[in-house]
């Protein structure tokens, strides 16, 4: 598979994740059709979009190929129309943002990579692209975003992306490592959902 094919079906994976996330949590706040859209395309783009901007990608994938606005839109009807479709195990909204997170981190530091960004840039890039989208859902829904109270969110997507840049520095192929950078950034974000794995949380004084 080729560099630009890698990137385009990680970016497409991780849009219809996301996609389903956003939806998903709009069909429990029971939005209307439009609403449930919207957050379906914020939910799904808005990483990607940071991430573009930030490496100078411009205008930014998600608003140049039509593709990007389909599989969010079709995400969030399919979840609109048919909700009890969406497999429900723990939060469905939090299992679709976990795989939206890890294909979107290990994306972001992949084409950060291909822009010639430096290792410790191109993580943090891969981090910012994985959190970027369930931000906007939690703040179009206007609560605390997931990443600043949940069960370790973006640390693993520091991890995922970590694992893709650290295989670029040591010259290993980058299609298994991306799939490595992806299982571990989900499969930690799911066990940490399950056994409330977090980092210290802030406590005010008594």
């Amino acid at each position: 598979m080729s560099v630009q094919w890698l990137q385009l079906v990680l970016d497409l994976a991780g849009t219809f994740v996301f996609a389903l996330s956003g939806a998903m949590a709009g069909v429990k706040r029971k939005l209307d059709l439009f609403g449930v859209l919207v957050l379906s395309f914020a939910a799904a783009n808005t990483g990607g979009i940071i991430r573009d901007v930030v490496i100078g990608a411009i205008p930014p994938q998600a608003l140049k190929d039509w593709r990007y606005l389909g599989v969010s839109l079709m995400a969030g009807i399919i979840t609109f129309y048919f909700p009890s479709a969406v497999r429900q195990r723990w939060n469905p909204v939090l299992v679709f943002d976990a795989a939206g997170l890890a294909l979107f981190a290990v994306a972001g530091a992949h084409k950060a990579l291909v822009y010639g960004l430096n290792p410790i840039t191109a993580t943090l890039l891969g981090m910012v692209t994985g959190i970027g989208g369930g931000m906007a859902r939690d703040i179009l829904l206007t609560e605390i975003p997931t990443v600043l109270r949940a069960d370790l969110y973006a640390v693993t997507a520091l991890l995922g992306a970590g694992i893709v840049v650290l295989a670029r520095l040591l010259q290993l192929p980058s299609g298994p490592a991306t799939l490595v950078g992806a299982a571990l950034c989900f499969g930690l974000r799911v066990l940490a959902m399950r056994y409330h794995w977090q980092l210290p949380v802030a406590r005010t004084d008594s």
